[in-house]
């Protein structure tokens, strides 16, 4: 039996209907997700791997711009991730997070630093008091996993490479009588691991 192409496998009917309404909706900016409300039509065999890859029925999706669209009809509610059209919402699965920061760019230095992330999807935002930057430590190897948030509940994982850039813009500031290892942007400082543990 011929093995299907990966874009062909897209083509079911709801994925299709869900391209098909995102699409539409999106003619005039960004899809206003937050408010709609559509009934629940269950769970898509689709997820978003930890490197921003996404998948569909096992398949990784292979068309950057039908990526692009369903990542701008994602929805989180609780813990669970959705995509939502007017009509259809439908559970997705994301391993780690829905977006990937995938560079960086800083202006200005100092408390006056401004520093704005592109993801893997072309979302652009600049870190601040509406688009924190947070850092999660694994418990047991206390490896960083830093994130951005983009809109919404939404984040964007910040890969290591570009991480890594950041570090080399960070500063030490007390916080709660605590030196902090952190990074400054619009007008924030946001305490990325503790002074002492860098010694």
């Amino acid at each position: 039996m011929a093995k299907k192409d990966p874009e062909q496998l897209i083509v079911k009917p709801s994925a299709e209907n869900l391209a098909a309404a995102a699409k539409a909706a999106g003619k005039k900016g960004p899809p206003p997700v937050h408010l709609w409300n559509p009934p629940f039509c269950g769970d898509l065999d689709m997820e978003i791997r930890r490197d921003g890859t996404w998948f569909y029925l096992g398949t990784p999706i292979g068309r950057h711009g039908l990526v692009k669209l369903f990542s701008s009809i994602i929805r989180k509610d609780g813990d669970d991730y959705f995509l939502v059209t007017p009509v259809e919402k439908v559970g997705i699965r994301v391993v780690d997070a829905p977006f990937v920061a995938v560079d960086a760019n800083a202006a200005g230095a100092g408390r006056d630093q401004a520093i704005t992330f592109l993801t893997s999807v072309e979302d652009e935002v600049t870190a601040g008091p509406d688009h924190p930057i947070r850092v999660a430590r694994d418990p047991e190897t206390g490896e960083p996993s830093p994130y951005i948030l983009v809109r919404a509940n939404l984040e964007a994982l910040i890969d290591r490479k570009t991480f890594y850039r950041l570090i080399e813009l960070g500063a030490h500031e007390e916080r709660e009588g605590q030196s902090w290892f952190g990074l400054w942007s619009g007008g924030t400082f946001f305490p990325v691991i503790p002074s002492a543990e860098l010694a």
